[in-house]
């Protein structure tokens, strides 16, 4: 029965029973962790080989004659961009290949715009004012950027085809102090959504009164499917906004960071021709090249796309089960409450999870409490402010299983103790 239907004193009654079982959880002085999307100990071992690649007695040398241990080639070695433009879906003479994070390239690419401006447009920081669309609920460390640059992030709800384009639609053509969008379009983060292919095509096409507006798109779980029958697929924004006349207003972005090494992969963006040119002469003075020895070791690990997708299966297995456990277990002991909902994503790494209005920090401080670390209420927003103060994102690729199952057990827990409290206040 919904908890809404119960009497004050059922309310009173269920309060005083998960209490105790509150505090069994407590006594057993847990330390679990669910608070970032890390890849656990048994996905990065599939990536070991990786490291036998190369070594004193390998051949050094990039197909176009590079010496990967000397200076130079600051947009990555032929091969490595090859293999990126593969995942990213576009032309490899118009990818650069850099170190090993993707969030680095966004936070360059909008510094650049603060300080130089995009293709002989107004530099950010000589406008009075600038602003952003942030999808949500979104990733936290996207919003942390434009944060930092001072930049006013305005928040769009996300919908089952992608971001409200209605409203971000009504924005962008008034408003010529927006500047650009985060997407993470396939699995986001933390929702699991890919976007329609008429999101695209509108994201691609919509007038704007920022004539450098940018699309900034994260293909961050673009390989991370769970289930090879139900492999989403999301419309190629490069192909749609030069079909629009508006060739420049996209930024793609992918790392190989959740493939093999967070720490140590490589990471790449994608862009027009122009855009490219201009990342390339910036790139030129910020650095004398990026770890080629690395980009060859993914090369000759990963081969090419169909081998990123062999080793993509690998990685399925291992945290499907810990997905289709966190989606019981919510089912079994949440879904006759009334008090939640949640994503079932077919891929990416986070469970989007809505409890009951103004108990999303009460939930996560009852967690915490009981030794199950949460990531953040709130962080799913901009400026960490959840106006509903009900979104939690779940990461649950990290836990062995049996940690898991724990760590699940005490947020069901919290989840129903922070709701009934709330329905008695």
């Amino acid at each position: 029965m919904s908890y809404a239907e119960l009497t004050h004193a059922e309310l009173a009654a269920l309060r005083e029973s998960l209490e105790q079982e509150y505090a069994r959880h407590c006594a057993k002085e847990l330390a679990l962790n669910m608070a970032r999307g890390k890849p656990a100990a048994a996905q990065l071992e599939l990536s070991l080989p990786l490291l036998d690649t190369v070594d004193a007695s390998s051949d050094l040398f990039a197909e176009d004659g590079t010496d990967c241990r000397n200076y130079g080639v600051m947009d990555g070695i032929p091969e490595a961009k090859r293999l990126m433009a593969s995942i990213m879906d576009h032309d490899p003479r118009n990818v650069c290949v850099f170190g090993n994070s993707s969030l680095n390239i966004m936070y360059d690419l909008v510094s650049h715009g603060f300080l130089h401006g995009y293709l002989g447009e107004k530099p950010w920081r000589e406008l009075k004012d600038v602003s952003w669309l942030c999808p949500v609920p979104g990733y936290d460390r996207h919003f942390a950027i434009t944060e930092l640059f001072g930049i006013k992030m305005i928040p769009v709800r996300m919908n089952e085809n992608g971001p409200d384009m209605d409203e971000i639609e009504a924005l962008v053509r008034e408003n010529d102090a927006i500047k650009g969008i985060w997407c993470v379009p396939q699995y986001s983060n933390p929702g699991g959504v890919t976007y329609s292919n008429d999101t695209v095509a509108r994201l691609a096409s919509m007038p704007c009164a920022a004539t450098d507006f940018r699309i900034f798109w994260d293909n961050a779980y673009c390989v991370h499917h769970l289930y090879d029958t139900r492999q989403a697929h999301v419309a190629d924004i490069a192909e749609a906004c030069e079909k629009a006349g508006n060739p420049n207003r996209y930024f793609k972005f992918a790392s190989t960071s959740k493939v093999t090494f967070p720490g140590a992969g490589i990471a790449a963006v994608a862009a027009s021709e122009e855009n490219i040119a201009q990342i390339k002469k910036r790139v030129s003075i910020q650095t004398v090249g990026y770890d080629k020895i690395n980009q060859l070791r993914h090369v000759r690990f990963l081969k090419d796309a169909q081998g990123i997708s062999e080793h993509m299966k690998k990685h399925a297995e291992i945290i499907r089960p810990k997905f289709e456990l966190v989606a019981r277990m919510l089912e079994e002991g949440l879904s006759d409450t009334g008090c939640a909902s949640w994503s079932n994503p077919d891929g990416g790494y986070f469970v989007s999870f809505d409890g009951l209005p103004n108990t999303a920090k009460r939930t996560v401080a009852l967690a915490k409490g009981a030794g199950v670390t949460m990531t953040g209420a709130g962080a799913t927003w901009p400026y960490k402010e959840d106006p509903e103060d009900s979104n939690i994102r779940i990461a649950p690729t990290l836990p062995p299983l049996e940690e898991l199952e724990q760590a699940m057990e005490v947020f069901v827990c919290c989840v129903k103790l922070a709701a009934i409290e709330s329905l008695l206040a």
